[in-house]
């Protein structure tokens, strides 16, 4: 049997969990057998700035981060399952991919 991964990465987590729910729900009513959401490591991307533009003063620093956040899910996979979730609205600042394995 053919199956389905669903590879997703966003730096905005609760967008990410509501197309989670929406792949779960399309699974719940299509009985596909389902494996995950698996969390996969988050990467931190981090840069350090310094305050004052022109180098005088107290050096003071600003920290910022961004959370890449990423999740797998592997589907048992049949046509009339992948084409409505292939119709879940993406929002942008989602990336997904959905690779077809045997």
């Amino acid at each position: 049997m053919q199956r389905a991964r669903i590879k997703l990465s966003s730096n905005n987590i609760d967008k990410m969990n509501e197309i989670i729910s929406s792949i779960k729900d399309i699974v719940e009513k299509t009985k596909v057998k389902i494996s995950g959401p698996i969390p996969l490591p988050t990467k931190k991307l981090k840069i350090t700035t310094r305050k004052s533009p022109d180098g005088e003063g107290k050096a003071s620093f600003d920290n910022f981060e961004m959370r890449v956040h990423k999740r797998l899910i592997d589907l048992g996979v049949d046509e009339r399952s992948l084409r409505m979730i292939m119709r879940v609205h993406i929002p942008e600042n989602v990336n997904i991919s959905i690779e077809l394995l045997d």
